[in-house]
């Protein structure tokens, strides 16, 4: 029987405070199937005068994904769309060949104190396909198929299990669950994907009879048996096919680093053409972060 490899997270600060739990990439292994990135925020209780509103920013050759358990938070993009993201429901934005987006505070919670608790993760796009057109797409809490499974609530976020399929397109063979167990509850998770993992969200969780650390992500290499702790458990499986090593810098992701030069190239530009634009209605954006060593 082989153990799951064990993923410890790190503290990141994204600005003002507002800090994540960063799973991917890590030193053990860039990715999860094709999920690169895996931010877990919160639960942090945002207060009236918090600044926690991400400005404009760009992305290219990803895809993002953002669930909320609980909060909102305003997606604007330079496409036009503007969302609010609430919980349950799935976004996913694909960068293509560029994207510029913001995440804020929704205007009816200016002023007010709330709480907000996610995750956002980051989807590599094939190598094919990381210069396809830009789009996003708002999948309703509503339209998330569930179902219940040896007992578990099971939401079939994106992707194919336990014979429901999710309505969210993907690029490429992907999984994304969110299975909530009763205290002591037992669960006989199967090999779905040909890469997968599980992340505790809330609760204590043992996989195979080890118990989980404290907020690591486990990487399966065989069927496991989760059991919840005493207080229950919120937890997310993810994987699908492993797409290869990609070159990473700040927002941008490829499998050709002379993309990533040039994406630099075209934000410090605003180049418009390279999907580089601004985002309607906004007049903040973030400026290109310098490589160590830069002048």
């Amino acid at each position: 029987m082989s153990a799951p490899q064990w993923i410890k997270p790190h503290e990141k600060d994204l600005g003002g405070g507002f800090v994540v739990r960063r799973l991917l990439p890590s030193a053990l292994r860039q990715a999860v199937g094709p999920f690169l990135f895996f931010d877990h925020f919160g639960p942090v209780r945002v207060q009236a005068d918090d600044q926690f509103d991400v400005r404009p920013h760009p992305h290219i050759g990803l895809a993002t994904v953002t669930y909320l358990f609980e909060g909102a938070i305003l997606h604007r993009d330079n496409l036009g769309f503007e969302q609010r993201i609430e919980p349950g429901a799935i976004n996913w934005m694909t960068a293509g060949r560029g994207i510029v987006h913001s995440e804020r505070r929704p205007a009816d919670l200016a002023g007010q104190a709330y709480t907000n608790h996610g995750l956002q993760l980051w989807v590599a796009l094939p190598t094919a396909l990381e210069q396809v057109a830009p789009s996003f797409v708002h999948t309703p809490a509503d339209a998330i198929p569930q179902t219940k499974v040896q007992g578990a609530a099971v939401r079939v976020l994106v992707g194919e299990a336990f014979g429901l399929r999710s309505p969210v397109a993907t690029l490429s063979p992907t999984l994304y669950l969110d299975v909530a167990l009763a205290p002591g509850q037992s669960f006989e998770l199967p090999t779905l994907a040909q890469e997968q993992a599980v992340y505790a969200v809330t609760g204590g969780l043992t996989v195979d009879g080890v118990p989980s650390p404290d907020r690591h992500l486990a990487v399966l290499a065989q069927p496991a048996r989760l059991q919840a702790g005493p207080e229950g458990c919120r937890l997310v499986v993810v994987g699908g096919q492993p797409l290869g090593h990609r070159h990473i810098r700040w927002n941008f992701v490829s499998s050709d680093p002379d993309r990533l030069a040039q994406a630099a190239l075209d934000w410090e530009a605003g180049n418009a053409d390279a999907g580089m634009g601004q985002v309607p209605g906004e007049t903040e954006r973030i400026p290109l972060p310098q490589r160590p060593g830069a002048h």
